[in-house]
């Protein structure tokens, strides 16, 4: 037997092996949801093409991963989120960029969606008319195999967003349901009269009331209404037909050989409609994802499902599945970075403290990305409940957390815009970038270098804080360097309606080049994430699987965190006051490591500065 045949027979048997692995619960899961025989049957032949289609390499990428399922769980993962044009203009040019996201530290980059999207109707990529094909103007497929190769090559795993939920209406089901022919008309959900429409109204929450109102769009030149969740430009896809199920799989896995290695599943609790529901979070939701899992540990089981769940944490945490039966791999921590936010504003960790009670009390398996900013608005969506015994009611505090960050109260020295206010509501959610929410914009611009200090040490305590949670934490690009809001997007008449765009200015090269400046506030920035990043690779306490918890301070406004791994432990200390603080922490006894200053130190008291931070590391010497 020759070589290329012996490896043909490797891989059979490989695939196999997983195949029947999953076969009967996959079987069963799709039977009950769509009981078709013949399209299961098209589904399976497929996935054993997609898989024969797969690169070696990925191929033994794929089994190296099987063989240490815990490789992103450990305390070396460090990601970044960027917008490809914003970061080096094409997919050439980020590949171009790879020494600079090394020095970051950084080893996973969520590329922002580069999909094929009509100009001025692409709600920044998630508008997507071909799953196949790059942007133009950002590259091709073939530019995009080389960047995954490139970062493969550097340890560095690449992040994408599969927009599964709708689809652009200039996708090309959507021309052809437009010019009504049925078989595509049943890929979408269509209404020749309003009346269907009316009763999803009446269940169905909006997810833009005032910029899209409605969950329908009417369409003259059809004679059609047509669901449309987000923007009438973006169609809600039909996953009660099986068809639909069957080639975004197809869809998917093509992306996964194109050498991606975490699927990031967009707006996934939409995308099972029924009536007389809210059509968010249903049951057949977590069946479409279960599947997706198994499909994916046949074909491509190195890479990793992130789910995006923008939801309380009870509805979050079922999108993990069940140890026994997974779903996504990995969940954004949202309202924990929502509460951050407030607890700045109100300079009281009391919530923030009992959401990382929350988190930290789940299974080790389940793992979260933590972030401060990300390409979004932040949404205050917050435990209202607790709160009240604060005495903080629910519609004066999100207006107070949003005239604080606009910079309008509680001596707030924030900047930034609001996104989708409600006049009737009041409810508006907040853009801005962390630097700008930390004060660095308003210092820069009244050219006040204590306040700039203190902006700083805000800003760096954050990132300290984030990298202490339970979980992978993640940067937005920029925010190494301290980068401020950009209002340039006034100015294009395709973005000025959408303050978003505010914190999704282009990275600024001419800033990242003072980062070797003494005295620069890029410079201070990214030194000081740099010792935070080399700290938490070089510390197994780190891990994701590590025990976390909270210490109290007796002080509303100072947090500490706890980590312990293998005898190893550690704990920061967090103040996010403006205030200078000392705390008695009476639970830590004998000499600790100061893992910043490098010197050992007793316990028991804490003295941080205004917005300061402390890292320890308990020691027996």
């Amino acid at each position: 037997m020759g070589r290329k045949q012996a490896g043909a027979l490797r891989d059979r048997n490989v695939y196999t092996k997983r195949f029947d692995r999953h076969f009967e619960e996959l079987r069963w899961l799709y039977m009950e949801l769509y009981d078709n025989g013949s399209m299961f049957a098209e589904l399976c032949d497929n996935l054993e093409c997609f898989y024969n289609e797969r690169g070696q390499a990925l191929k033994a990428l794929d089994e190296k991963r099987e063989a240490h399922a815990q490789w992103y769980r450990q305390n070396d993962m460090l990601g970044m989120m960027l917008y490809i044009d914003n970061f080096a203009k094409d997919l050439s040019g980020v590949r171009q960029k790879l020494d600079y996201i090394k020095r970051c530290h950084v080893n996973y980059i969520h590329l922002m969606p580069f999909l094929d999207s009509p100009k001025g109707r692409s709600d920044g990529g998630y508008a997507v008319a071909d799953f196949r094909k790059v942007q133009p103007e950002l590259g091709t497929m073939a530019d995009l195999e080389k960047l995954t190769e490139a970062c493969r090559q550097e340890n560095i795993s690449v992040c994408m967003d599969f927009v599964m939920n709708h689809t652009s209406e200039d996708h090309e089901w959507a021309k052809r349901a437009r010019q009504g022919e049925g078989e595509y008309m049943s890929r979408y959900f269509f209404y020749d009269n309003g009346e269907i429409p009316a009763e999803y109204e009446k269940t169905v929450p909006q997810v833009f009331p005032t910029t899209a109102p409605g969950n329908f769009t009417w369409l003259p030149d059809a004679g059609h209404y047509v669901m449309t969740s987000f923007y009438p430009y973006q169609w809600d896809l039909n996953y009660r037909n099986p068809r639909v199920f069957n080639e975004m799989m197809y869809n998917f896995l093509f992306l996964a050989n194109k050498g991606i290695d975490i699927i990031r599943i967009d707006a996934v609790p939409y995308i099972w409609k029924e009536l007389h529901t809210q059509c968010r979070n249903l049951k057949q939701v977590h069946t479409i994802v279960r599947m997706m899992r198994m499909i994916s540990e046949i074909v491509c089981p190195g890479v990793l499902l992130l789910g995006e769940v923008v939801m309380e944490p009870e509805k979050v945490v079922p999108y993990f599945g069940t140890i026994e039966k997974p779903e996504c791999h990995m969940l954004y921590n949202v309202t924990t970075m929502a509460t951050t936010w407030h607890t700045v504003a109100t300079r009281n960790v009391g919530l923030l403290k009992k959401q990382l009670d929350i988190v930290n009390a789940l299974p080790k398996e389940y793992v979260f990305l933590n972030y401060l900013r990300c390409h979004d608005d932040i949404g205050w969506g917050l435990d209202y409940d607790t709160l009240r015994t604060y005495g903080m009611e629910e519609r004066s505090h999100k207006d107070y957390l949003n005239q604080y960050f606009q910079g309008y109260a509680g001596e707030s020295n924030s900047r930034g815009e609001l996104y989708n206010a409600d006049p009737v509501t009041g409810d508006a959610r907040f853009c801005g970038t962390t630097a700008s929410m930390c004060g660095i914009e308003k210092a820069l611009s009244m050219k006040d270098d204590e306040a700039l200090q203190r902006a700083v040490r805000l800003d760096v305590m954050l990132h300290a804080y984030m990298f202490m949670q339970s979980g992978i934490p993640v940067l937005y690009s920029g925010d190494e360097i301290g980068q401020c809001n950009d209002y340039a997007y006034k100015n294009d008449a395709d973005k000025a309606a959408d303050s978003r765009y505010i914190h999704r200015g282009a990275l600024d090269w001419e800033a990242v080049g003072r980062i070797d400046e003494a005295g620069s506030a890029e410079a201070e920035i990214f030194g000081r994430l740099g010792q935070l990043e080399s700290i938490r690779k070089s510390e197994k306490a780190f891990v994701s699987v590590a025990d976390t918890w909270t210490i109290d301070t007796g002080d509303a406004s100072v947090l500490c965190i706890a980590r312990r791994y293998e005898g190893e432990e550690i704990i920061g200390i967090f103040n996010f006051s403006e205030h200078d603080k000392t705390v008695h922490m009476e639970e830590i006894g004998g000499k600790c490591l100061d893992m910043i200053s490098g010197q050992y130190r007793e316990g028991m008291e804490a003295e941080l500065t205004a917005y300061g931070f402390c890292y320890w590391k308990l020691s027996d010497q």
